[in-house]
């Protein structure tokens, strides 16, 4: 299944792997973005995708991470403990694990991205 608003090649690549024990989520984080905002699916220049969002928070004593993972929560409608930044902390290519059944978590984000992209 692909992902609507990107080009054949981009949306084969999803942001996400599945692990045994939930999702490895690919974001690219934008701090100080003027907004909390998911804004899509962005090809990377390896042929991966990144899901790029941006917070208000400043990149400073974990203040934008946290951000970012409440911004997840919210608009997935999972509970906030279920994130966990497993690398690039300091880095704006933050890989996020995703706690739970990774089949319904990808149901999950692949529907509320296919949403997000129709409006």
């Amino acid at each position: 299944m692909g992902i609507p608003g990107l080009t054949a090649a981009a949306s084969a690549a999803r942001p996400w792997k599945r692990q045994a024990d939930g999702l490895r989520l690919f974001v690219r984080l934008t701090p100080k973005g003027g907004r909390d905002a998911i804004e899509g699916v962005k090809p990377t220049a390896d042929g991966g995708a990144e899901l790029a969002a941006r917070v208000t928070a400043v990149p400073e004593d974990g203040k934008a991470n946290a951000a970012l993972l409440k911004l997840l929560a919210k608009s997935l409608k999972l509970p906030g403990r279920d994130f966990e930044i497993v690398a690039g902390a300091t880095d704006r290519h933050k890989q996020i694990h995703i706690s739970g059944d990774p089949a319904a978590l990808e149901t999950a984000l692949s529907g509320w991205l296919a949403a997000s992209n129709t409006r």
